[in-house]
């Protein structure tokens, strides 16, 4: 079954996207402000519209947020599509977060606020989207005996101690492997000479009893 997409505002882009992903066969589903735009949105064949603001969490619940693998916000507002994230990476738990940035200063604060990616560009998104496929993939090939072995997500910033360095020189825990490097629109398959850079996601398999040090030898928190 394919991730299930929410699109948070916009409109010109959002109704592209949309139309995109449905033709992929993701369930997508919208939501906007706009009373009138939602109608227009509503004509596309298989896209849930939702009307309401996004920044808000009952909106958020009604288009059923805590289903959805990927979540991206599309507003005019930077500090809109921050909040959006945020609220549905911490209170509804989806595993991806997207933001669109207006302001590409803005993009390394995004980061440490924990979105998973972070874009100036619409074009950038259909990467991160076919991104998610290859994770899937990786997930359901793990043999994850008793629930221990899972995945990681790690976003480097620019601070982090791994930014800039080598795979190879940076001491990752033993019962950790950096399976793949999330950057822009390219999934890498990581060697020792694969230089970590600030704005990447990392995908690290790991145990649980592990985790922790991974994070913080790699962000250094």
């Amino acid at each position: 079954m394919k991730t299930r997409i929410l699109l948070i505002g916009g409109f010109n882009k959002t109704k592209s996207l949309a139309s995109s992903l449905i033709k992929k066969a993701y369930h997508v589903t919208v939501i906007n402000g706009d009373i009138e735009k939602c109608h227009i949105l509503a004509e596309i064949e298989k896209l849930d519209v939702f009307h309401g603001d996004g920044t808000k969490p009952f909106v958020l619940e009604q288009a059923s947020a805590g289903s959805a693998g990927i979540a991206i916000a599309l507003t005019e507002s930077d500090a809109d599509n921050l909040v959006i994230c945020e609220l549905c990476k911490k209170k509804f738990n989806v595993g991806k977060t997207i933001a669109i940035v207006s302001d590409p200063r803005k993009t390394e604060f995004f980061y440490r606020m924990g979105i998973d990616a972070v874009v100036c560009a619409i074009t950038s998104i259909a990467g991160i989207i076919e991104q998610q496929v290859l994770i899937e993939a990786m997930e359901n090939a793990i043999p994850a005996r008793g629930g221990q072995v899972q995945l990681k997500y790690i976003s480097i910033s620019g601070t982090a101690p791994a930014a800039g360095k080598k795979l190879a020189e940076i001491n990752i825990p033993k019962n950790a492997v950096v399976g793949c490097v999330l950057r822009g629109e390219e999934s890498i398959i990581p060697r020792g000479n694969t230089q970590i850079l600030a704005g990447d996601t990392l995908i690290v398999i790991t145990t649980g009893e592990h985790e922790m040090s991974v994070v913080k030898t790699l962000t250094g928190q």
